[in-house]
């Protein structure tokens, strides 16, 4: 990350780990495709209108496991490998501790929260059922993800992904085998899901507790080191927060979807998987600039920073609209794998051509956002995303789609928010490199 060509070393970090997301999507999809095929529309809008509310709880920790990525990196930038240990150890502790609260936290607001959303009478018990499952493999989750973000700190990517091939395979064979084959229909898949974090989880700790110092983990060093900590929520929090609040908005346009029934929640749902891979390209590409940019900032290497920046946003737009365009292209094919029904079809195809073909622009204020946090101003991205994408979208629900109601116009205000937040960003983001290199 401190040497040679910036563009080859960051392909060979970044498409490892989207390679590793899309992988777990794709895992994940089949499992919803058989849920679609074998249970129902009903069963598959129930397992599609639980994505918001997930990621509505998830994404504060996934994006606190960041601060551990950003300070390990830090630290080998300046080559202060002795401090690496008690990073490493706080962060598998965080782990386990925020794990075991989404855990329980999940049994309690489950049904609650699907009532608040608004979720049709016909899917109200199933959405319930496979939430609450879900929320059984939170521990399981957060320790791949907290592991997984040590391990990319030093550039590794290619474990995590083997992680995520090997619990995707057991997602699969657990889906068609209690879905296809004991008809549990949504309890099924939230099983397969569950057990299929657990490998993913196991795995990538063996790795961890096999790997050479400075970021070995063992389980008789497990501790909660006050500064480090702090450092590691000082640059996860308004990420994770970041996250959240996104996943507030997309709760509150998933209450708007719910609005027109079930065959828009499914619909909505098939077309979200696509939406998940192309982002996953951005993403990858963010996490990776996150890692290269902290390393070499603080090794003061200005001029590579820079380099980060363009070839990153480079390389995310193209990977994602070559990507978009595959799916925008062959999209009968595509959704014709999730269902047969021509209403969740109509549904689908509005949401994936709309989205889906300017997901790319997604790069403006991820790729800026990942450099800005690289460089430790964590908040000003957070701010600004919020503003720009989660605020729009709650005043376009609160007044656009309760004037008309019309699914297209709710979609749209996706890409909408995307063109503003990525200008504001991008323009953070310039400002403060321009301070912070020429001190």
């Amino acid at each position: 990350m401190l040497h040679g060509k910036i563009f080859k070393n960051m392909l060979i970090v970044a498409l490892p780990l989207a390679a590793c997301s899309i992988m777990q999507q794709l895992f994940n999809s089949v499992g919803v495709a058989v849920v679609g095929r074998f249970a129902g529309s009903e069963a598959l809008a129930a397992v599609g209108s639980n994505g918001a509310v997930i990621n509505l709880l998830v994404t504060l920790f996934s994006g606190i496991s960041l601060g551990s990525n950003v300070i390990i990196a830090g630290y080998i930038g300046e080559g202060n490998q002795q401090k690496i240990p008690s990073v490493v150890h706080t962060a598998v502790t965080l782990a386990l501790i925020s794990g075991i609260l989404l855990l329980l936290l999940g049994q309690i607001i489950s049904h609650p929260i699907l009532l608040l959303m608004g979720a049709p009478k016909d899917v109200l018990h199933l959405a319930t059922v496979y939430l609450r499952i879900y929320f059984l493999g939170m521990p399981f989750m957060m320790l791949y993800d907290f592991g997984a973000s040590i391990l990319r700190s030093i550039g590794d990517t290619k474990r995590p992904l083997l992680a995520l091939i090997v619990s995707g395979v057991v997602n699969v064979i657990l889906n068609f085998l209690l879905v296809a084959g004991f008809h549990m229909d949504v309890a099924g898949a939230g099983i397969a899901t569950v057990v299929a974090n657990g490998v993913s989880a196991l795995l990538v700790i063996l790795f961890l507790l096999h790997e050479e110092e400075p970021i070995r983990v063992s389980f008789k060093k497990l501790e909660i080191n006050t500064s480090e900590l702090i450092r590691i929520l000082k640059i996860g929090v308004p990420a994770g927060l970041q996250g959240m609040v996104f996943s507030v908005a997309n709760v509150c346009i998933q209450s708007s979807i719910n609005s027109f029934g079930s065959k828009a929640i499914a619909g909505s749902s098939t077309a979200l998987n696509f939406e998940y891979i192309t982002y996953f390209i951005v993403n990858a590409f963010a996490q990776t600039t996150v890692t290269f940019t902290s390393q070499n900032y603080s090794g003061k290497m200005y001029d590579r920073c820079k380099k980060v920046f363009r070839e990153a946003m480079l390389a995310s737009m193209i990977f994602c609209g070559i990507l978009s365009m595959v799916f925008i292209l062959g999209r009968n094919f595509f959704i014709g794998l999730y269902t047969t029904d021509p209403d969740v079809i109509h549904y689908a195809m509005i949401r994936l051509v709309i989205i889906t073909s300017l997901e790319l622009l997604t790069s403006t204020y991820e790729i800026s956002g990942a450099a800005l946090r690289g460089m430790g101003h964590s908040m000003t991205p957070a701010a600004l995303t919020v503003f720009g994408s989660c605020v729009l979208r709650l005043i376009w629900i609160a007044t656009a789609i309760r004037i008309w109601h019309n699914y297209t116009l709710l979609i749209w205000i996706y890409p909408i928010s995307w063109v503003l937040t990525g200008t504001m960003v991008l323009t953070a983001y310039f400002l403060t490199r321009n301070k912070l290199f020429n001190q």
